[in-house]
């Protein structure tokens, strides 16, 4: 079983540092992938808005890809009219620039209608090597520019008792609660940089959902307010993906399946991870 986790700071850490508990009861670490080995980066891009906003977040993609080592692989996704691979990560370093470097936004956003496919086709790299596997999304999505309309509109315009008056988050929430609940046998973290935070209730209730779903893949999420705050935010995800992200390959008892609870520890280390897993031992 693979257990991805993040532990900001130097030195890397090493097996013996790392303690890992799966419900309750030590597991025996196997190998531990620590940030100096191969990596292999899913950048997932949903630009749908305000040039203005997307390019100081291309010009920091581009300034980070530049000093990413040989040993990481990178390819680019669009989620636009589905997930699909722009550039290979076979392809050379230069035409992935040029790809970043032309991109144009799309006419609606599609991150929600692809946070689940990006994970699977993550953890599906991550299944047949022993590389870290991490996805890096960048998105402007506006949660009332998508196609599905999750305003919750009134239902009974005659019924001043009409819940969805009351609630009109209801839809949006209830899609994020079922995503996340479908994404809870994943194995892979997710990271979002947001290059914009949107006040209006229904996006605020769109914002919150995302990072906590964010948070349960053991990722993290960031939501820019200002201009300034887009490279730095593009910036120290970079950093949490390529120079934070471990992955333990710990040994599991045959059979076992069902709701795993896990805990990764190492002293003196602040150590970020799922906490749950739906694990199937099926085929593992």
């Amino acid at each position: 079983m693979r257990v991805p986790f993040s532990a900001p700071g130097d030195p890397p850490l090493e097996a013996s540092q790392v303690k890992i508990a799966i419900n309750g009861k030590p597991a025996r670490v196997l190998r531990l992938l620590a940030p100096a080995s191969d990596l292999f980066l899913l950048l997932a891009l949903d630009f749908s808005g305000d040039l203005s906003l997307v390019d100081p977040a291309r010009q920091e993609i581009l300034k980070r890809i530049a000093e990413l080592p040989a040993n990481c692989r990178v390819a680019l996704l669009r989620s636009q009219d589905g997930l699909r691979v722009a550039v290979d990560p076979a392809a050379p370093r230069d035409e992935l620039i040029a790809a970043i470097e032309s991109l144009t936004v799309a006419a609606r956003p599609e991150l929600l209608n692809s946070l689940e496919s990006v994970q699977e086709l993550a953890d599906s790299i991550a299944a047949r090597a022993h590389v870290r596997v991490t996805v890096l999304m960048v998105s402007d999505s506006n949660v009332a520019s998508y196609r599905e309309d999750y305003s919750n509109p009134v239902v009974n315009s005659s019924d001043s008792g009409d819940m969805s008056r009351r609630f009109p988050e209801g839809l949006v929430n209830e899609k994020l609660r079922q995503l996340k609940a479908r994404m809870r046998g994943g194995e892979s973290p997710l990271y979002l940089v947001h290059v914009q935070y949107l006040s209006d209730r229904l996006n605020t209730a769109y914002q919150t959902g995302l990072l906590d779903l964010i948070r349960s893949t053991g990722g993290a999420a960031e939501f820019c307010r200002s201009f300034s705050d887009i490279p730095d935010a593009v910036s120290r995800a970079f950093d949490q993906v390529t120079r934070a992200q471990y992955t333990a390959e710990v040994e599991l008892p045959r059979g076992r399946s069902g709701t795993l609870d896990v805990v990764v520890t190492s002293d003196g280390r602040e150590i970020h991870s799922r906490p749950r897993r739906q694990f199937s031992a099926k085929g593992r």
